[in-house]
């Protein structure tokens, strides 16, 4: 093993470091949550939480921002192999405009963890209290660099998230969802100007600029699936644990 390896062995053992503090506590059902999607100027905020074995170590584990494409998936693929339980909720546009993005956010992560067969009885959180949820919690600022459960939880929501803005692409190739996933980037904003304001859109993060007068664009009343629907497709090819 390199010393390169070596050092980022340490850093993944790191991260199981306050679960296996739970575990010698009798505290095993440990869940992480945390979500992707609160920026994006399109398309649904998906959480996700998860309960990881305690005897199980995932190579690679990190904040899923920081991961490349390629080894978001293969990390995805190995938590669904080594999780006791992965629940994944999400908020749609819809709702995103009419309670805000932080009270959608904090829909999709109950969402998540109601879709869970084995409910975690200790929750560590992204640096959020949930509110409404009956969970001891234990917010972490920046736990998804920090924390195990909610580094994998992290993976789960962004790779989830990311399918969904493919299946989006496909529809509407000419927008670039696969590649920007709805950020407001220059090519997204130059689409919508010349395309128009998809469905999909969330209008409160277009209003001020619309507003401003630096956004002018039509509706395009384009249909799309529930993503809802896409993200049951999508996990069901997986077989989630439980």
């Amino acid at each position: 093993m390199t010393e390169k390896e070596t050092l980022e062995r340490e850093r993944v053992k790191e991260l199981y470091s306050r679960e296996d503090e739970l575990h010698q506590k009798g505290i095993f059902s440990v869940g992480g949550t945390d979500e992707a999607g609160r920026g994006p100027l399109a398309g649904p905020v998906v959480a996700a939480c998860v309960i990881l074995k305690p005897d199980v170590f995932i190579d690679h584990l990190n904040d899923s921002k920081k991961l490349s494409e390629k080894r978001r998936e293969e990390a995805f693929k190995e938590i669904v192999e080594n999780a006791v339980s992965i629940g994944v909720g999400l908020s749609d546009v819809a709702e995103i405009d009419e309670i805000n993005i932080l009270q959608a956010d904090y829909m999709a992560m109950r969402r998540a963890i109601e879709a869970m067969k084995t409910k975690p009885d200790y929750l560590i959180t992204d640096a959020v209290e949930i509110p409404d949820l009956d969970i001891e919690q234990e917010p972490t600022v920046k736990g998804d660099a920090k924390v195990a459960c909610i580094a994998a939880a992290s993976i789960i929501a962004k790779v989830t998230r990311d399918h969904i803005m493919k299946v989006y692409d496909e529809k509407v190739p000419e927008y670039g969802f696969a590649r920007h996933k709805a950020y407001g980037t220059k090519a997204h904003y130059e689409a919508i100007e010349k395309y128009g304001i998809l469905p999909i859109h969330r209008r409160t993060f277009l209003k001020k600029r619309i507003e401003a007068g630096r956004l002018i664009a039509k509706e395009n009343p384009v249909t799309f699936d529930d993503p809802a629907q896409i993200m049951n497709d999508f996990l069901g090819r997986y077989g989630l644990p439980d």
